[in-house]
């Protein structure tokens, strides 16, 4: 794939998520790209697909040019950025001076993979969770969530959820996130969270402000909802994401669990970066874990992944004892809607 393909592709994925100024914008970086620069032999320099099913360039370099924008480097680039509107001419001309103006900036900063903590994807967290506490009737959850980024997703017991005439959540929540939701309501099952921990290969620390930088930058600039849930959430933050390995990490976390409570597993659209030879594993590790569980200490794995079909991710879970496999329905990937399925009534 070429970076042209690339950035064409990554724009009709965009607009499919409800980012006009990504979908004008990322062909234009194609019509004014420095071909033979340096910039150009750094993405040149990328082996396999970096396309979004690989190495995601045309998001590294969408971020970089959002960065220079959140940290004020380039007045004619924040002026021609949402929510300032131009003409398609300037936009280009724009690009085009940056690429250049910017260029090592740029090459370092695509060196590090895309890093986004979607915050909206936890409403599949909270209706997720309720549904399996009812389940359980086990009260205290101790968490642990595999490709935490920087942990934001950590904290969804904080946040609170509007689905239908229905609220989750405390009162004084963090923020408040409303989906479009079909389906029925989820149910109430409160709860108290006594540990969370995450894993990640390239952990984010949302306090230190380069790591900040990196989550907003991934935000897109016509997304300023986005980014006040995001800046909301890193004011609560207070999770601890281990780098490491998920599945190496998981089987100690698997083998610390504390008795009386609820182990819940859980990750969003992160489970397809795995190797398949590590997902194999960290099913078997979970299987076995869950062979053990009794009523006094249920495990629960929660997962919202692509599954192949065309809308959405799938939103699923186990629940041991008894291996219980529930369809909890659909979600957009940003968490932008929910098409809930679970009824236990």
């Amino acid at each position: 794939m070429t970076l042209f393909d690339a950035l064409a592709q990554q724009a009709k994925a965009c607009a499919a998520l409800g980012s006009p100024f990504m979908e004008r914008m990322l062909p234009f970086l194609a019509e004014v790209w420095p071909a033979g620069s340096s910039l150009d032999a750094a993405v040149q320099a990328f082996e396999g697909d970096i396309g979004p099913s690989g190495h995601s360039l045309p998001l590294r370099l969408a971020s970089g040019l959002h960065a220079l924008v959140l940290t004020q480097q380039d007045p004619e680039l924040i002026a021609a950025y949402p929510p300032n509107d131009v003409s398609d001419n300037v936009l280009k001309s724009v690009l085009a001076s940056a690429l250049s103006r910017h260029e090592a900036f740029l090459i370092q900063w695509i060196t590090s993979p895309p890093q986004t903590n979607e915050v909206r994807r936890s409403a599949v967290l909270i209706a997720g969770a309720h549904a399996l506490v009812h389940r359980s009737e086990v009260t205290q959850v101790h968490l642990s969530e595999l490709g935490a980024s920087a942990g934001l997703n950590l904290m969804f017991e904080q946040y609170a959820l509007t689905a239908g005439d229905t609220r989750l959540g405390p009162e004084n929540a963090a923020l408040t996130l409303a989906p479009d939701w079909s389906g029925p309501t989820p149910v109430t099952a409160p709860f108290t969270v006594t540990d969370r921990r995450g894993v990640d290969l390239n952990p984010l620390d949302p306090h230190t402000p380069d790591h900040a930088l990196r989550l907003r930058a991934y935000l897109w600039a016509d997304q300023a909802h986005r980014v006040a849930l995001t800046d909301a959430a890193i004011q609560v933050n207070r999770a601890h994401v281990d780098q490491s390995d998920a599945v190496d990490w998981l089987e100690g976390r698997l083998a610390d669990a504390p008795q009386g409570r609820m182990h819940l597993i859980y990750h969003t659209v992160a489970w397809q970066y795995f190797p398949p030879e590590r997902q194999a594993t960290g099913t078997a590790l979970i299987e076995a874990a869950g062979a053990q569980a009794t009523s006094e200490t249920p495990l629960a794995w929660l997962r919202m992944e692509a599954d192949g079909t065309a809308r959405g991710a799938a939103v699923t879970a186990r629940l041991w004892p008894g291996n219980h496999h529930i369809d909890l329905g659909r979600a957009d990937f940003h968490g932008r809607w929910v098409d809930w399925a679970d009824d236990p009534t």
